[in-house]
């Protein structure tokens, strides 16, 4: 599909401009790059799915994919992600850390989630909180977006994007989504909020891009050199220290439908979230849809 700049055209809205392809492949297709490729497609179901199934058929560790639109996004628990054509970063990267032992692969979305919020901070100057597993947030004013019943803050801490990380092939595929510039009225819901709302000073999106994917070589290059010992790599370290989760009551939503409640104590070797709870026991978790219970500005998140 060619993009048209009729003015009838969803593509053609002058404040989302379409990425510059020949200039971002200067920038990240270094020979001594982590990246190999980068493709860029105008709309497309999932980058995920799509990197997956060349996976499956063979394909080079460090291949990138980016959408310009996503129709069906996926997160966890089979939930869609969607935004408007050219509103955000959709992408996936193709990872292949043969030489870490399988069961530290868990670190992987973890680690990107350090990558997008140092690169985030770098590039649009935004602070990115990360909510464990995979969730970035961000604080945006009151009166931003959607507000919630009773909301009375002068900020609250939404999401602006998430991470998934799936095996494909020999490797892992890691997509990542971040809404750039959406508006208060396109916002899905009263829990989402973009880089834009929370005052960024860039949302060029080739700018946040390459900050973010330099970024994500960066830790995960440290990751691997460690053999993937998230505590010698220093990622465990970073993401404790960016995670909004920890420290705050939360309730774990678990696989099986079981419920847990505690207080986010720790993260642990594994990447495992450790909930300490009204009995005492310390309940590390390796999956689960987490809400806060008591978010910085009152309510839940």
């Amino acid at each position: 599909m060619t993009p048209s700049d009729a003015p009838h055209s969803r593509w053609s809205d002058l404040d989302r401009p379409p990425l510059n392809v020949p200039a971002l492949r200067r920038a990240l297709l270094r020979p001594d790059s982590l990246w190999t490729s980068l493709d860029v497609v105008e709309s497309t179901g999932s980058t995920n799915s799509d990197l997956t199934a060349r996976a499956v058929s063979g394909l080079t560790e460090g291949a990138v994919l980016v959408a310009e639109e996503q129709t069906a996004g996926r997160g966890r628990l089979d939930r869609t992600w969607t935004a408007p054509a050219r509103s955000g970063l959709f992408f996936s990267v193709y990872l292949e850390p043969g030489d870490v032992p399988v069961g530290r692969w868990g670190w992987l979305p973890l680690l990107t989630g350090v990558a997008v919020a140092t690169g985030l901070a770098r590039t649009a100057g935004v602070d990115t909180a990360l909510k464990w597993p995979n969730d970035l947030l961000v604080t945006v004013p009151r009166g931003s977006g959607r507000p919630r019943p009773g909301e009375t803050s002068p900020g609250e801490e939404r999401k602006a994007g998430g991470i998934l990380a799936e095996r494909a092939g020999d490797g892992v595929v890691v997509g990542v989504g971040i809404n750039v510039t959406l508006r208060a009225a396109e916002l899905p819901a009263p829990t989402a909020a973009s880089l834009a709302l929370a005052g960024a000073v860039s949302t060029d999106r080739e700018i946040l891009l390459r900050g973010v994917l330099r970024s994500l070589e960066h830790w995960y290059g440290r990751w691997r050199e460690a053999g993937g010992d998230a505590a010698a790599g220093g990622v465990q370290e970073a993401y404790a220290a960016g995670c909004a989760t920890l420290g705050r009551m939360v309730r774990a939503q678990l696989p099986g439908g079981h419920t847990l409640t505690g207080e986010a104590a720790a993260i642990d070797a594994d990447g495992r979230l450790v909930l300490a709870t009204d009995e005492g026991l310390s309940e590390p978790l390796s999956a689960g849809d987490i809400v806060h219970l008591r978010a910085a500005g009152g309510g839940l998140t």
